[in-house]
């Protein structure tokens, strides 16, 4: 099997499914988790295999060992060879007054954002070790991995450590050729960020310095970068891809 093999957790919605879709597009027979309603991993399968393309969809809670090891066990087993791409975009986010916030919403996104992309980048890296060929992790931020977020507690406390698990990971797999890295992006236009908030662009644009906001695509070019030999002795590296919008500081004077 001389395809390589991309992993992508939570990859049948949102900015996970465009990764799926863009990396079955670069060559990549692909492989996904999700978890939840079936219906949009089926469309997605079938999306990619009328295009020609070897897709694997599985239902997995990446914040469970043994749901982890069964799904790549199953993947080994599709494709017969380890992963040379493991993307790790599975989250859950949830809106919450550090005060008011339930144990068990804090629990779930623990798990599910941190807990997930350990699990996950344990069992790939040791795919990809025992392979003898290295590979490529990346892992999935948010501009939360810089600032705090209000209202977003449980979330932001995720991502935070997601930047510092992968600094540690590309310490300990680089002797190994895996690299780690994270894509931190900013506002990003999506189904979940149409309905958390119905003018969404219009209120973020005006602050973000490039006057858009990003969209899947710009968070996929990325992603297939940190993939690309153009990136192969970069790890443990955060890069930003929200326009600006989290390098800019609170000014309080006119800017003009």
């Amino acid at each position: 099997m001389n395809t390589p093999l991309a992993v992508v957790t939570g990859g049948s919605t949102g900015i996970g499914r465009h990764l799926v879709e863009v990396l079955a597009r670069a060559g990549y027979a692909v492989a996904f988790s999700y978890r939840g309603s079936e219906t949009p991993a089926a469309s997605l399968r079938a999306e990619l295999e009328n295009q020609g393309t070897r897709a694997f969809g599985l239902e997995c809670d990446v914040g469970i060992k043994t749901e982890v090891d069964r799904f790549f066990a199953a993947v080994t087993a599709w494709h017969g060879t380890a992963p040379e791409l493991l993307v790790n975009n599975a989250g859950v986010q949830t809106w919450s007054p550090l005060l008011d916030l339930a144990e068990e919403k804090w629990d779930d996104v623990i798990r599910t954002n941190l807990k997930g992309c350990f699990l996950n980048t344990q069992a790939a890296g040791r795919l990809m070790k025992d392979s003898g060929r290295g590979g490529a992790i990346v892992n999935i931020g948010s501009g939360c991995n810089k600032l705090a977020f209000p209202r977003l507690v449980d979330y932001t406390a995720s991502k935070g450590g997601i930047e510092q698990l992968t600094k540690v990971a590309a310490v300990e797999l680089g002797p190994f050729g895996i690299t780690v890295n994270c894509v931190a992006p900013g506002a990003i236009a999506t189904e979940r960020t149409a309905v958390e908030a119905p003018d969404y662009a219009a209120a973020w644009s005006p602050i973000t310095p490039l006057r858009r906001v990003g969209t899947p695509a710009d968070v996929a070019g990325v992603v297939l970068f940190f993939a690309s030999p153009a990136a192969a002795f970069v790890t443990g590296q955060t890069l930003w891809v929200d326009g600006g919008v989290f390098t800019r500081a609170s000014w309080p004077y006119p800017e003009t």
